[in-house]
Formats: structure tokens, sequence, C-alpha cells
């Protein structure tokens, strides 16, 4: 289950936008371990979009998750790797509250590996883009 950094509880005082950084596989392949999150607090949540969240039973550790769906009580959430566990399957619906805000954007980082020019250009092509719902997904996650 990924957990960010505490960078983001300290830009939520002063401004509606904070960074975070991804820990863990379970939103493999839209989000990767090193990522940099840009999270938009107090953002309106709609299906398919990617939120930082408290984790229900252990408020201290924020995760990334895919909002699946509005259930009685809060949110439906899920990991887009599905063999990653700690999501809503195993912890149920997560209330509204806890639900901090929407990722609006992801930063991979530059790997100190990345030395050839065609892995440069990749990395350069790739390394910052902004986060879009993914609705065909929360469909296939709420069939399962």
């Amino acid at each position: 289950m990924p957990e960010l950094s505490q960078e983001t509880e300290r830009g939520r005082a002063v401004l509606p936008f904070g960074t975070a950084e991804v820990t863990g596989p379970s939103m493999v392949p839209t989000l990767l371990h090193r990522d940099v999150l840009v999270v938009q607090y107090g953002a309106r949540v709609r299906p398919g979009d990617i939120v930082v969240l408290r984790h229900p039973f252990q408020q201290d550790l924020l995760v990334v998750k895919r909002a699946v769906e509005r259930r009685d009580g809060g949110w439906w959430v899920l990991g887009d790797n599905a063999f990653a566990g700690g999501d809503s399957t195993d912890y149920g619906t997560v209330p509204e509250e806890l639900v901090l805000g929407k990722v609006r954007f992801r930063y991979r980082p530059f790997t100190p590996g990345q030395r050839s020019p065609l892995a440069i250009v990749r990395w350069a092509l790739s390394a910052a883009r902004p986060v879009f719902p993914d609705r065909p997904a929360s469909r296939r996650f709420r069939a399962r």
C-alpha cells in the first residue's frame, strides 16, 4: 500500500495544493514507486479520480487509491494493481472525511542509471504528466 510523505500535510494549511511521494506498488502502472504527486486538497472527487486519503484503521498513514464509486458512508477505493491489495476490498468503504484530495499531476524523478541519450529522451517525454480520471478502469473494477 503506498505511503505518502508528510509534505502533503505541511502544505495543506497554507495552499490548497501539496506534494506527496508514492512508495509501494498498489497503483502500478498508473503511478510508480518514487513518483511525486501534486495533490489538490478539498477538490470534488468523482468516480475514476485518483485520491489521497487517510487509511481507515491507521489514520497517520496516507495512501493513494482510485475512487471507484460513492456508497453509503463514503467512497469505495481500489488500487490499479489488483495483486497489491490494501484497498476497500480489505477495509471497506472509506468515510468522506478521510478523503483529503485529488491527484492532479505526477512527476517521475530521474533515475541515476539513465545515462544513454535514448533513456534521457524517454524520461523527458514521460516524466511529468497530468493525472486524469480513468473512467473505463472504474467500470472494470466495479464488475469484479
